[in-house]
């Protein structure tokens, strides 16, 4: 007669930028969820998470996890009174860059967890920039209250120190899509990453994939305007295709189509330029960028994922949090919102096209060492949970 095996079950709420179809902050919660879900079974626990939302329902839809609205005080208190703890987990979510609400809201929600009296674990944060000096005591109190911090890079760590949180509390881990995997079913078509331009010119005789990611930043359009400069050069020196990759919908797909129609009858013989469809689901455009020689990225997702599949990469800076990552791989920005040269541009995505080789060999070991680290997080969180429950 066969038995259930009872495993222990905690409880998780996830705070982040989730239910937004930002593909780079769902690929945050999916390779969360993915490395929970390993390393409780591998302890023998089963998590079952909370996602605090901005769409609950197409968050359940999506993951077939439980899901409440992030905006609405009543769900999220339930949620974590009914939590065994509180992740906060991945991406800038501790900056104030792009909103002074950022800030008091996930440090808030974070707080409001340890006022109940639950565990707060920091799941590989990028930390800032924070320009108000008085966000720094929100910050530095919730990460003190927290049992577990972990963030995405020294920079992060370093800011953390002088905000005050002890140094030796905080683990510094990659970013948690370095481990988000290709399911089966796409892993069994996909075209390998590591064929690279010269192998799929030979065996269909078409131009290499180029993976273009853009976001609009400048007011005057003037970044884009050389990001279309640049790619008309490479156009010129050799047939590409390039395949425009919307990571935010919709403001990245205007603004890959205004970059595409600035490259309108301005491209080299045998180049052409196409836009992706971009799906709400993060492992398929993460295929996307599988399938690409190589990537032009300013999305840093765009580029974490380019590093994922070992896609080589040139790098577009528009926040510290860019160079950030491309250091981490021993890289710098091909250029950024300020400064690109056109014709050094297309140098380097013609030695990318021509010698995919010699960039694997020379950051891969690096890209490897991260993607084996992506769980440490999961892992430490699990332990954690099981100690304190044992109490």
């Amino acid at each position: 007669m066969g038995f259930t095996e009872h495993k222990e079950i905690f409880r998780l709420a996830i705070s982040g930028y989730y239910g937004f179809r930002n593909s780079g902050d769902e690929a945050v919660l999916r390779s969360i969820l993915l490395a929970l879900e390993d390393e409780g079974a591998s302890q023998g626990v089963k998590i079952q998470p909370i996602v605090l939302s901005a769409d609950p329902a197409w968050t359940t839809s999506m993951y077939s996890v439980e899901s409440v609205h992030r905006m609405r005080p009543a769900e999220v208190l339930r949620a974590l009174r009914g939590s065994d703890g509180l992740i906060s987990g991945g991406g800038s979510l501790l900056q104030d860059a792009t909103s002074a609400k950022t800030i008091p809201y996930y440090t808030g929600v974070m707080k409001l967890a340890q006022l109940l009296g639950k565990p707060t674990f920091a799941y590989s944060q990028g930390i800032g920039p924070v320009n108000r000096r008085f966000m720094d005591p929100l910050i530095r109190g919730v990460m003190r209250g927290s049992k577990y911090v972990s963030v995405r890079d020294a920079e992060s760590a370093a800011l953390l120190g002088r905000m005050g949180v002890d140094a030796n509390r905080i683990d510094i881990v990659p970013d948690p899509v370095m481990g988000l995997p290709l399911p089966d079913e796409m892993a069994a078509n996909v075209r390998s990453g590591e064929l690279g331009a010269a192998a799929s010119v030979s065996a269909g005789h078409t131009p290499p994939i180029v993976g273009v990611s853009l976001r609009s930043w400048r007011a005057d359009g003037a970044d884009m305007a050389r990001a279309a400069e640049a790619l008309v050069a490479l156009s010129k020196r050799r047939p590409v295709r390039l395949r425009f990759l919307p990571f935010h919908t919709p403001s990245d797909r205007v603004t890959s189509e205004a970059v595409m129609e600035r490259l309108s009858g301005k491209l080299g013989v045998g180049s052409s330029a196409e836009l992706a469809a971009p799906g709400d689901d993060p492992q398929r455009m993460l295929l996307e960028v599988s399938q690409c020689d190589a990537l032009f990225g300013m999305r840093l997702h765009a580029l974490i994922y380019a590093a994922n599949r070992h896609v080589p990469m040139l790098g577009l800076s528009y926040d510290p949090k860019i160079d950030q990552f491309l250091n981490r791989l021993g890289m710098k920005a091909i250029g950024s919102t300020e400064v690109l040269d056109a014709e050094a541009f297309a140098d380097a995505a013609c030695a990318l096209l021509d010698s995919p080789d010699v960039w694997r060999a020379q950051h891969c070991e690096v890209i490897d060492q991260l993607k084996g680290q992506a769980k440490k997080p999961a892992q430490q969180i699990i332990q954690l949970l099981r100690q304190y429950k044992s109490r």
